[in-house]
């Protein structure tokens, strides 16, 4: 017997073994459409995730992969496929499709209106309200007056009056989407720039407006008679007050009471607060407004204090995201079909619904900027970010295609439309508004360059950058915060600026009194700590943007610790929090580091060789795992590569360094004789290290990241629990190569006068200009060292043969140096790392991790002799030190 047959004109009972039957596994049954909507959903979602990311890669928003994706399975392309339709998307099955993705629709509005914090409207209402004003009346009017033609041309429901279609279409070219929108000021970095801030402050006052357009639309359709449309928007006027001033306030004590305010949303309340969303869906959509009205103004009402909002957000986000959205889109598209836009009249007015979706936007937005005291690029810049339409755009097309508004051809023509706009501000926004046009207004108003970008007080400049280069200690440290790396950093920080006391003898107030003496405490270090956040696709990840990154700086716990340990040991400290795309955090640190003027930028490597901190399960990654991270290995490739423009950078590799050893591996449970307790061994208490000494091993191979290591070295020397051991490094090829080159100039030297050529030919040679500066400083700081420092600092020159045989003695001199104390506060091992890179007789080398355009690997990363300590597993800490900026010189 035929599946088919089974399951249509059987009588008996239908068949519960399935497939092992014979049934058919895409049919629809009315008795059991989860069957096929499985199917359903796994090819959208697979659609979806296949489109997004090619379109990841130009920073296209996921919104249009998920619209193209429906676009693509509807009658466009793959419902030309004869039985596509029947097999996958059957009439019958699609109200069951329809709910599940209304629902998905309901909640997301939710999280859309979580999104909107009032609050930053009300805090820049005049910039707002002018923009977003303009912003709407302009291409609402334009869009008004373009209906008179689709209407003549393409309506087909004879209900629907000329007033409610106009309307309609003014508020689908008036609206911005401002979820979209806040994703693409969060990819190019401008969410809290002058710009960014005033397109979402703009941007929720639109957004708001551009829903209540659109419910009196849905009233005026969905009633008979313009009182009944009346009565509908007064209950929902009524509805909304009852839920700010009878709902509200007992759902906050609630939230309170129950500690989900500040500490995130119990399971209780997440139910409590979706039992609301509900609720409110179910009441304006039986007054004649829709569903999804109810849902925002729910999300609306709920406090953003405590972080409430982005943590509710972070439970029930993905599902919507990963599963019911793409099942809306995907609705919307499979009503979308571009084969109905088929001659020219049609093409005319979709590319001018196109124009007047854009000139209204920009032409208004860039008006009321520029009338808010803006330049004239960020006024146009916010005039193309206002144009984008994106995901609440195609909501509201398909609210109005639901409620016989819009003809399929209309429909497809807004369809267009809103992939165009969305597709495009992105690149507009870049073409107009680029890094560099950034960089320049921010100096030039801050005083620091005229607008032709001459430098205002360039004596300044120069004397800043004469007095950096003579003075190579480091003042000023910028650091990358990161929670399992801050025991080291803590413990680096206290070694490389000694405590200094100073007496000062402070005058008594009264004649009879003495003078006394204070004693001032103060170390010469100021420390700038940059921590980073992933900023993702998720939107709560968006909302701790717009939230503030100050908000942040002030409550992060690694921040908050960062500080009080700085100034608790008279360090001059900043913090702040950055939330940023992954692949933006080299340029982040960077950019911080040359904002503060640092002198070395110090990056720790990760306990557990990724970018990210999860402490969920605590245990370090053993050298295997730790240091095989593609992701975590070109981030630091990027980093050096930038600081090498910019200042001297070190890549910190901790292995108990300040005298804590971490397990690699999970700890196991052992039975003790007692059998009492395990707790009872466990929690016995960690006495204080009583050697709090540290050893420094430093090969000096020669070269610019050498000769800037040597000077950190006998900067953390200063400490009087610091010892170091310097050896020179030299090999037969490099003795060779250095007398070869002074020959050379002992030549050029008779045959030209001119002390100019001198330096050239000299310099020309490949080693002997390195060779000449390595031992005159080597030579200049073994000769002038402190006496206190003589006893703890041993200098000593090793030969070594040149080849492969080099790297093992320098790893057995190593051995031999550190590690051999263990019951001491952590030895390290500093290394130059460009030298090292390519060998020991070339100096130098590009500073990125994947120069060729390879794949990135720990040995073109830290170099080779870092490498090969890191394989061996020596005893010690490792900082690999890498010249950069002046430090180069």
């Amino acid at each position: 017997m035929a599946g088919g047959e089974l399951t249509g004109n059987s009588t008996g009972a239908p068949p519960q073994a399935g497939v092992l039957e014979g049934v058919n596994p895409i049919v629809y049954t009315p008795s059991n459409p989860i069957t096929l909507f499985i199917v359903q959903a796994i090819i959208v979602i697979i659609f979806c995730q296949l489109l997004a990311y090619p379109l990841r890669w130009l920073h296209q928003p996921r919104v249009i992969a998920e619209v193209l994706g429906g676009i693509l399975l509807g009658p466009t392309v793959m419902m030309r496929i004869p039985g596509f339709e029947a097999a996958i998307f059957p009439p019958a099955s699609m109200p069951v499709f329809n709910n599940v993705a209304n629902l998905g629709l309901i909640i997301f509005l939710f999280l859309v209106a979580l999104e909107v914090d009032i609050r930053l409207f009300t805090q820049n209402w005049k910039a707002a309200l002018s923009v977003g004003m303009a912003g709407m009346i302009l291409p609402f009017g334009l869009g008004f007056a373009i209906a008179w033609g689709l209407y003549k041309e393409f309506h087909v429901d004879e209900a629907i009056g000329f007033g409610v279609f106009g309307l309609f279409i003014g508020t689908a070219l008036a609206i911005t989407a401002f979820p979209v929108l806040c994703r693409i000021l969060s990819e190019l970095n401008l969410l809290r720039s002058g710009v960014g801030v005033t397109v979402l402050a703009a941007g929720i006052g639109n957004d708001v407006t551009g829903w209540v357009l659109l419910a009196l639309c849905v009233a005026l359709t969905n009633n008979s008679s313009g009182l009944a449309a009346l009565w509908a928007l007064l209950c929902c006027i009524g509805w909304t007050l009852f839920l700010i001033f009878a709902i509200r306030p007992p759902f906050i004590w609630i939230l309170k009471r129950t500690g989900s305010l500040h500490n995130g949303p119990t399971q209780g309340m997440v139910a409590l607060t979706l039992l609301m969303v509900l609720a409110s869906s179910w009441f304006t959509g039986i007054i004649g407004v829709h569903p999804i009205f109810g849902a925002f103004l729910v999300g609306l009402i709920c406090p953003h204090d405590g972080g409430f909002a982005i943590k509710l957000t972070e439970k029930i986000e993905d599902l919507i995201s990963v599963l019911f959205l793409p099942l809306y889109f995907a609705l919307s598209g499979l009503k979308t079909n571009l084969g109905l836009l088929n001659d020219g009249i049609t093409w005319g007015y979709c590319i001018g619904v196109i124009a007047c979706a854009f000139a209204g936007k920009i032409i208004g937005g860039t008006l009321a900027a520029r009338a808010n005291k803006l330049l004239w690029r960020e006024s146009f810049t916010i005039g193309a970010l206002m144009s984008c339409k994106g995901l609440v755009e195609l909501i509201v097309l398909n609210i109005g295609y639901q409620a016989g508004i819009l003809s399929e051809t209309t429909f497809s023509m807004f369809v267009v439309m809103a992939l165009v706009t969305t597709v495009a501000t992105t690149p507009m926004t870049k073409l107009l508004y680029p890094k560099w046009y950034q960089t320049k207004v921010e100096r030039w108003r801050k005083g620091e360059i005229d607008w032709d970008g001459n430098e205002l007080n360039p004596s300044e400049s120069l004397q800043g950058g004469l007095k950096k280069g003579v003075d190579s200690q480091i003042r000023r440290l910028m650091v990358h915060l990161r929670l399992d790396s801050l025991p080291s950093l803590f413990t680096f920080i206290t070694i490389l600026s000694p405590e200094s006391v100073t007496k000062k003898q402070v005058e008594p107030e009264t004649p009879d009194a003495e003078s006394t003496e204070v004693v001032i405490k103060k170390r010469p270090l100021e420390v700038h700590g940059m921590r980073i956040l992933e900023l993702t696709d998720r939107t709560s990840s968006v909302m701790h943007l717009t939230e503030g990154e100050d908000f942040y700086s002030l409550r992060d716990p690694v921040v908050n610790a960062f500080r009080t340990f700085s100034q608790l040991h008279d360090v001059a400290v900043s913090g702040r929090v950055a939330v940023v795309p992954a692949d933006s955090y080299a340029e982040t640190l960077m950019t911080q580091a040359h904002e503060v003027s640092s002198d070395f930028a110090l990056i720790p490597w990760g306990e557990s060789g990724s970018m990210s901190e999860d402490q969920s399960f605590p245990v370090t990654a053993d050298t295997n795992e730790r240091f095989k991270s593609f992701t975590h290995l070109d981030f630091i490739g990027q980093t050096l590569e930038k600081a090498s423009a910019i200042c001297n950078a070190g890549i910190f590799i901790d292995n108990g360094f300040g005298g804590i050893t971490k397990p690699v591996d999970r700890p196991e449970l052992q039975r003790t004789k007692s059998a009492i307790s395990i707790r009872n061994q466990a929690d016995v208490a960690v006495l204080p290290v009583a050697n709090k000494s540290h050893h420094i091993f430093f090969p000096f191979f020669g070269g610019a990241d050498d000769r800037v290591a040597l000077r950190i070295v006998l900067q953390l020397a200063k400490n009087p629990h610091v010892s170091a051991t310097i050896v020179r490094i030299n090999n037969s090829e490099k003795e060779k190569l250095s007398s070869t080159a002074k020959s050379a100039a002992a030549s050029t030297t008779t045959t030209e006068d001119n002390s100019e050529t001198n330096k050239t030919a000299v310099s020309s040679s490949p080693v002997s200009g390195t060779d000449v500066e390595d031992g005159a400083l080597y030579a200049t700081l073994k000769s002038s060292l402190p006496e206190d420092l003589a006893t703890r600092v041993n200098f000593s020159e090793a030969d070594v043969p040149a080849g492969k045989e080099e790297l093992k003695e320098i790893i057995l001199l190593a051995q031999q140096a550190v590690g051999n104390t263990r019951d001491n506060a952590g030895d390290v091992v500093v290394l130059g790392r460009r030298n090292a890179k390519k060998g020991f007789a070339e100096v130098g080398g590009s500073s990125s991790s994947a120069a060729g355009g390879g794949v990135p690997d720990l040995k073109n990363t830290v170099g080779e002799v870092a490498e090969r300590l890191i394989t061996t597993g020596i005893r010690a800490s490792l900082l690999v030190i890498q010249a950069g900026g002046r430090g180069q010189a």
